[in-house]
């Protein structure tokens, strides 16, 4: 991206926020370091405990206010408005009129009965939503982003993020989040990814340069850091000693202020654009997939009933009002709270199970994964490296080769690794602490991965004698080398002894070990400033070789994942024969590897047959872990990408789902949707399955409240066009909905089936408006005979004749025909949860959690007795002769039948239920 493209990127700011951040931030670039101090009240020794707490004070958190949970008024305003809320307050407008207002004998009942439904419902919706959302931020508050300050009292300590403070001294090495906005001050080798603020997915070289003013930009001006002065950039973002809040360090060290924290840094004034920004996954494509489903249905029904029942009855106020109804009794109303409460109860579950989720909706994607993407080491390993052999070039052990790799590993400020630690480990137990007093350090040159190598600099204090000490990759390492060192001499590297070294190698490999090679060069030049170009022209020493075995569970957790559906793949940054022997440990098959220079020679049509067939990559650049997932994805397969290291970050950010853990890098943490306490498959296989249940309880509530709504609102209709009156009131078909979406709080807790979790579950919305199709018209059967025994049978014995007839009651006609079809709907609404929860017979083969057991069956209780209680009879309805619920009974018997042989219907020919 162009310097042009990059300043689109801040285009909605609004102008006066970013003229003040602009306007800052290129005064401070423009400042030398003591003056930059100078301008924010800053010292080089850090700021004192008193200045920390003052200015926590002043500028609060180091958070960005866009990033906060939903007050208490918005979160009340969520749960009260809703397509059944709207309705129920035109309800209750209207009664307030027709009932009170407006009425001579004035009965403010169902204005009371109203308002008490929308409290119900509202406060249900709340306490469950304020519930779930306290469970996912105690779950996130698990997971600790911490940064490296330098205070004047304490020296240098690891703080929280959200507790910097401007003027805070910054530490920064590769891999770590970059906290605020910082001015640099000292750097070597840093490079920072910009792709949050800018797009560009090129990291950019910082430095501690200040840049000319905009009037002098043509003049070379010495800069007291020993540089020129750097001109003045076109965009914000380039500018050269700036490393903005929410970009991450991708290689090397700096050392630098804190300009501004939180809302007030160049990140903060963004914030609309950038943190709310949301990126449609799966899960939101079938949610809103979904919704248009239940909306096309809702738009054909609704015209039909409003226009059906007006034309029929005459009164086209309560044809609107039934018609609204109708659109309510077809929502599954309850389908935010009940998807939020399935994604809150899932997270719990699995945090339980040493799995923290970040973001609930991930928990959707973790079940529907299908191919699993995995580093190799802590995963696969047990990540317990251990230094077994420091051999020199002929394999002979060589205390030189530990000593120099001591001094590397120690004296280096960047990314140190376990093979660091188990380099000084070892060192320690030799006996070499001694060397970082006899040796000074001079400079470093860290660690990148295209370089796959890094030095350090040191001066002996006693002889003045300088050396370069550099360790990596065994390939990389030998580019820059030379000669190799044998009993004090130098030889040149000859084919013989380079086949020497290859073979050596090859075979440490072979039995699962990790090489790095070290070598050192005397008297480097001293330009005052080393850089990789003096790598060059360097003296071989030896290997260092490490083993990581696999892990005891890695194996038996690969089989499980394989069982469940779950394709495992392994991209790692290792040669391939090591890899190989590793993956064949975990019975992984290991006879196809492709590198990454086969990956650069294919074009992505190619990548992706082969990345479908083939399941270990090796020798990957971050890069190309990226691709490879990306290309995987474009197959229409849910891919998550595990990993820890700042190598992971980009093919994390293409996955469906990010895996983390609590022990990786800044930005991999950032990055994850997924966090887990322990690196292992085996928990991570269990979080998965955790991932299918909670689909399957969404999926469940979807299909089955959509397709019973669909039939008694299918049969509501159709009986409104030949009755004389309406089947049930508006405010019937509500309460009716009301008990129902009660009952359906359980769902988050039902088991499912051990046969549904076997394999990936993804959304399929044309399934739904199939389901409801299918399945729904079987209640409308029952509805309708309800209908015929109402109308011919029952209410006319009770009322002494038929509808109509002279001498008969017809409002304890209506009244008693209303509850009859009240209760037979709920009854049939109610218990069809428990034939559609499960491909079998529902409480023989597979029964319901009791949660739900218990609130289905208070359900049906309560439903049966408001027609013979005083809520009944202000709601229209009156209590039905025994008789009736004999044919009841009778009639949802037959009713379960049918459902069941329509549901193995369904089954055979669709393959699936839910």
């Amino acid at each position: 991206m162009n310097k042009k493209d990059s300043k689109l990127h801040v285009s909605h700011v609004s102008e006066s926020d970013y003229k003040k951040i602009e306007e800052k931030l290129l005064k401070v670039s423009g400042l030398k370091s003591e003056d930059a101090l100078g301008e924010i009240g800053a010292q080089r020794c850090g700021l004192t405990r008193v200045e920390v707490a003052r200015r926590q004070q002043t500028f609060g958190k180091n958070t960005i206010s866009n990033e906060k949970s939903d007050s208490l008024l918005k979160r009340l305003l969520k749960a009260f408005i809703n397509p059944f809320t709207v309705v129920l307050f035109i309800l209750a407008f209207v009664s307030l009129f027709t009932d009170v207002i407006l009425a001579t004998d004035k009965n403010p009942r169902s204005v009371i009965l109203i308002c008490s439904m929308v409290l119900l419902s509202g406060m249900l919706r709340l306490i469950q939503e304020t519930r779930s959302n306290k469970a996912a931020e105690k779950l996130k508050s698990m997971v600790h982003t911490t940064s490296m300050v330098e205070r004047s009292e304490e020296g240098l300590l690891e703080i929280p993020l959200s507790e910097m403070v401007p003027g805070d001294i910054v530490h920064i090495s590769a891999g770590d989040l970059i906290p605020a906005d910082i001015r640099i001050l000292e750097s070597k080798d840093l490079y920072i990814n910009q792709s949050t603020l800018t797009g560009e997915s090129e990291p950019i070289e910082k430095g501690n340069h200040p840049t000319e003013a905009s009037n002098t930009a043509n003049e070379d001006h010495p800069s007291e850091e020993g540089g020129i002065a750097v001109e003045q950039p076109a965009s914000i973002t380039d500018l050269p000693n700036i490393a903005f809040m929410g970009s991450y360090a991708v290689s090397g060290t700096a050392v630098g202020v804190a300009l501004a924290t939180g809302d007030r840094t160049f990140f903060g004034s963004l914030a609309k654009e950038i943190v709310n920004k949301h990126v449609e996954t799966s899960f939101d494509i079938g949610i809103n997939a979904v919704s248009w489903v239940l909306v096309r249905f809702i738009i054909f029904m609704v015209p039909v009933v409003f226009f059906i029942n007006g034309f029929t009855k005459g009164d086209w106020l309560e044809a609107f009002l039934f018609a609204l109804s109708v659109a309510v009794g077809i929502t599954p109303e309850m389908l935010p709270m009940i998807v939020t409460t399935n994604l809150a109860k899932g997270a719990v579950a699995m945090s339980h199970k040493k799995t923290v989720v970040k973001h609930l909706d991930s928990m959707q994607n973790f079940g529907a994964m299908d191919i699993l993407c995995t580093d190799k080491t802590g995963t696969i390993t047990q990540n317990k490296v251990v230094l077994q052999y420091h051999w020199n070039v002929y394999m002979d052990e060589d205390i030189r080769v530990l000593r120099h790799a001591f001094l590397n590993s120690h004296f280096q400020t960047g990314l140190r690794n376990l093979m660091d630690e188990a380099i000084i480990n070892r060192s320690q137990e030799e006996g070499y602490d001694f060397l970082t007093k006899k040796y000074e350090k001079v400079d470093e040159i860290p660690f990148d991965f295209n370089r796959r190598r890094m030095s350090v600099v040191v001066r002996d204090t006693a002889t003045g004698m300088t050396q370069m000490i550099t360790k990596g990759a065994v390939e990389e390492m030998l580019s820059v080398c030379t000669s190799a060192e044998y009993e004090g001499k130098h030889e040149p590297l000859s084919a013989e002894l380079l086949k020497i070294i290859h073979d050596t190698v090859d075979k440490m490999n072979r039995q699962g070990m990790r090489v790095i090679a070290i070598a050192q060069k005397d008297h480097p030049p001293d330009s005052g400033n080393f850089s990789i170009r003096d790598e060059c022209e360097m003296v071989l020493m030896g290997y260092l070789a490490f083993l990581d075995p696999p892990k005891d569970t890695a194996a038996s957790a690969i089989k499980a994942l394989k069982k469940d559906g779950i394709t495992v793949k392994v991209l790692t940054g290792d040669n391939e024969v090591i890899t190989r022997c590793i993956c064949k440990q975990v019975g992984m098959t290991a006879d196809n590897i492709l590198t990454g220079i086969d990956i650069d020679k294919m074009d992505d049509d190619e990548l992706q047959k082969e990345a479908l067939k083939i399941n270990i990559f090796a020798k990957l650049t971050p890069q190309q872990k990226a691709r490879i997932v990306r290309v995987l994805r474009s197959e229409e397969h849910t891919v998550g990408f595990m990993g820890d290291g700042i190598n992971d970050a980009s093919a994390m950010r293409e996955a469906d789902v990010a895996i983390s853990v609590d022990s990786a890098v800044d930005i991999a943490k950032e990055s994850a949707d997924i966090i887990l306490l322990e690196k292992d498959l085996k928990v991570l296989g269990e979080g998965v399955i955790e991932g299918r249940k909670t689909f399957g309880n969404i999926i469940k509530y979807i299909k089955m409240t959509a397709s019973s709504n669909f039939g008694n609102m299918f049969s509501v209709v159709t009986a409104s066009a030949f009755l004389p009156f309406l089947p049930m009131l508006p405010i019937q078909i509500l309460v009716l909905n009301l008990i129902y979406d009660i009952s359906c709080t359980a769902i988050p807790w039902d088991h499912m089936d051990p046969e549904y979790l076997k394999t990936p579950r993804k959304w399929k919305a044309s399934s739904i408006g199939k389901f409801m199709v299918w399945i729904g018209p079987t209640s409308s059967v029952f509805d309708l005979t309800t209908y015929i025994i109402m109308f011919f049978i029952i209410c006319p014995a009770a009322c002494g004749g038929p509808f109509g007839a002279p001498g008969v009651n017809d409002v304890l006609f209506i009244s008693l025909f209303n509850a009859g079809w009240f209760v037979e709907s709920l009854w049939s609404q109610t218990l069809v949860i428990h034939m559609i929860r499960t491909p079998k017979i529902p409480f023989l083969q597979s029964r319901a959690a009791t949660p739900l057991l218990f609130l289905t069956t208070v359900s049906i209780a309560v439903g049966s007795a408001i027609p013979y209680t005083p809520f009944g009879a202000a709601i229209g309805m009156s209590g039905m002769p025994t008789v009736y619920f004999l044919w009841l009974i009778g009639m949802i018997l037959c009713y379960m039948a049918l459902a069941t042989f329509m549901k193995t219907a369904y089954i055979r020919k669709y393959g699936e239920l839910l």
